[in-house]
């Protein structure tokens, strides 16, 4: 299967309150959207919303997150899209190795070329972010990626 076309954007004043809505309702922290907004980004195929995502950037870290496709456009590529096109992102600003927090999608990310590793070991940074000291819960797997 050949990953759909996507176009990815920042997210804007416009679009925050359905990445929040979009993240609550799919189980992931949305606490923090609007005081992060450059973090997020929205995805669209054919004029239709088909996901959301996230980067924080933090020197040659990142950490991706609070990636969610909507139902109805899941199991056509777009996930796999929607990660592209973070990791690119990434890359282009820097990022050496992105890091994230699953509870639900670790054989996804997995099979993206993610590994599991310890959360203690992950640089301060990453750490220190509001997404790993407050918002996942600690049972979630922590997952890097070398990009």
């Amino acid at each position: 299967m050949t990953d759909p076309s996507i176009t990815l954007r920042d997210a804007d004043g416009d679009d925050l309150a359905r990445v929040e809505s979009l993240l609550a309702a799919n189980g992931l922290p949305s606490g923090d959207v609007r005081t992060k907004p450059e973090c997020f980004h929205v995805a669209r195929a054919d004029g239709a919303l088909v996901g959301v995502g996230g980067v924080e950037v933090h020197g040659s870290n990142g950490l991706l997150r609070s990636v969610v496709v909507p139902e109805p456009h899941r199991g056509q590529g777009y996930g796999r899209a929607l990660c592209d096109a973070l990791e690119a992102r990434a890359r282009d600003a820097g990022v050496g190795t992105l890091f994230l927090l699953t509870t639900t999608a670790a054989d996804f990310f997995r099979r993206r070329g993610y590994e599991a590793v310890d959360r203690d070991g992950v640089p301060p940074a990453i750490a220190g972010t509001t997404e790993f000291a407050d918002l996942c819960p600690n049972a979630a797997t922590c997952m890097r990626k070398r990009l």
